[in-house]
């Protein structure tokens, strides 16, 4: 601030007037508000102050904490009733394959004959997985089939200038039903012929897809040599698949203990694999004549 050096004529001292200080170059948001007329906050500015305040507040914490305890709590239920129907080990153990294992057991199903052991392997009481134990069942092999045939049904259907998506979604939901209609069968036939087996329904689930393999067999065999080939595709499948059932399901149907127990009991359940092997050439018919022409 500048003054003159003399006085006035009064004596006074007068006080020259100051420069206009120059316009800042920036403006000074330092304290959260902008420059505007009347004091009000930037945009952006109260919705800090509305969430440091919700934080803030007593109320809000417990009511958050309540809200996390129910996710938490329903999170929980949702698991405990899904473990109910579905028990992830179980199925981790149907999944639990390597390389050796798939291809040693597709030649298992295309021939059987030669194979002598066919007890499943236990360590400590529980079942080896399936890449330590041949005999054991597996779900890979069954579901990595069925999409390998519902694949292969598009192609023939294709080739025959008859594919749509509608007959496709048809061929897949059949093949699907089917399987789950004769393992609600084999289901029922255990319980009326009351067997006291380890047979769960992953176990007949496994067995029940294993026909996808000799479908896929036949088809390809079909749409590669004409009617005749297929039928002899169908022939041999068809057999080596019985012959796999009935081996395979022997020991775990007609356990130790059917032994010594009434024979009319155990005529039901000999019944009972017989049947579940005869069935299954009828359904690889069913599944895949109509592709072959």
């Amino acid at each position: 601030m500048a003054y003159h050096s003399g006085y006035g004529a009064h004596g006074s001292k007068h006080r020259a007037r100051a420069a206009p200080d120059s316009p800042p170059l920036f403006d000074d948001t330092s304290g959260g508000y902008s420059s505007q007329p009347g004091g009000y906050p930037a945009p952006g500015a109260e919705v800090a102050f509305n969430v440091n305040h919700l934080l803030g507040d007593p109320m809000a914490n417990v009511a958050m904490a309540y809200g996390s305890s129910i996710a938490s709590h329903g999170k929980d239920i949702v698991h405990k009733e899904l473990h109910r129907f579905v028990s992830v080990n179980k199925l981790k153990y149907f999944f639990a394959v390597d390389t050796a294992y798939v291809a040693k057991k597709l030649g298992l199903l295309v021939f059987p004959y030669t194979h002598q052991n066919w007890e499943v392997q236990y360590s400590r009481d529980v079942p080896l997985p399936p890449r330590q134990d041949l005999n054991a069942p597996d779900l890979y092999i069954p579901t990595m089939a069925f999409i390998t045939y519902v694949l292969l049904a598009g192609m023939a259907l294709g080739i025959q200038k008859r594919f749509s998506p509608e007959v496709l979604g048809l061929c897949a939901s059949t093949a699907l039903v089917w399987v789950v209609m004769e393992v609600l069968a084999l289901l029922l036939g255990l319980y009326l012929a009351t067997v006291r087996s380890d047979l769960s329904t992953f176990h007949l689930l496994a067995y029940s897809g294993y026909k996808y393999v000799g479908m896929i067999l036949s088809v390809l065999t079909g749409l590669v040599f004409g009617s005749d080939g297929y039928y002899v595709a169908l022939a041999w499948t068809s057999s080596a698949l019985m012959y796999f059932i009935v081996r395979s399901l022997r020991t775990a149907v007609l356990g130790p203990d059917s032994v010594g127990g009434p024979a009319p009991r155990q005529r039901v359940q000999l019944y009972l694999t017989l049947g579940a092997a005869a069935f299954q050439p009828l359904i690889i018919y069913w599944l895949t004549f109509h592709l072959v022409r």
